[in-house]
């Protein structure tokens, strides 16, 4: 399998660090939490409760893109957890990032809010879900390098049969 980053995005509470670090396990590979890149600014404003902007979230892609290619250049993949919302965050990742595939972690906004409400110790407060999903644009079938993952009962069989394709 060739190397690549595998970029699991989804709003906050989609299981992206659970399931990065799964399909890290599954291919050999390490896993960034993205969050763990974001500047400090960033996490303030969110604990604050106030959304990122886009100016505050570009660099953070741009973060997130060297350190993919520091593994890529090593020939070694990677996977990371990262929202990538929008289409031109993806946008940017993909130009950042040299062989890249997304992997959208789909769920309603009820299943992913029971999720946020029963996990705990993490900056994201439950009022900025909503922020998320209004600005969410859902990948489409134009976005080849994208595959789209329903979360809930089987997702991680999903993931192992999406990693055992050629």
């Amino acid at each position: 399998m060739e190397n690549k980053c595998y970029i699991i995005m989804g709003v906050s509470s989609s299981g992206k660090t659970t399931m990065g670090k799964y399909a890290a396990k599954i291919l050999g590979c390490d896993f960034i939490d993205g969050d763990d890149l974001h500047p400090e600014a960033n996490i303030e404003k969110m604990s604050a409760g106030i959304p990122l902007t886009d100016g505050d979230r570009e660099p953070w892609f741009v973060i997130i893109g060297k350190e993919a290619n520091d593994y890529l250049t090593k020939n070694k993949s990677i996977v990371i957890a990262c929202s990538a919302l929008k289409l031109k965050y993806r946008e940017i990742l993909r130009r950042e990032i040299s062989s890249i595939h997304f992997i959208y972690l789909k769920g309603s906004y009820g299943a992913i809010l029971a999720q946020m409400q029963a996990r705990k110790g993490h900056f994201m407060p439950e009022s900025l879900l909503q922020s998320q999903f209004d600005i969410l644009e859902e990948p489409t079938d134009q976005e080849s390098d994208v595959t789209i993952l329903p979360i809930g009962k089987g997702e991680k069989e999903r993931l192992d049969n999406l990693f055992k394709l050629p």
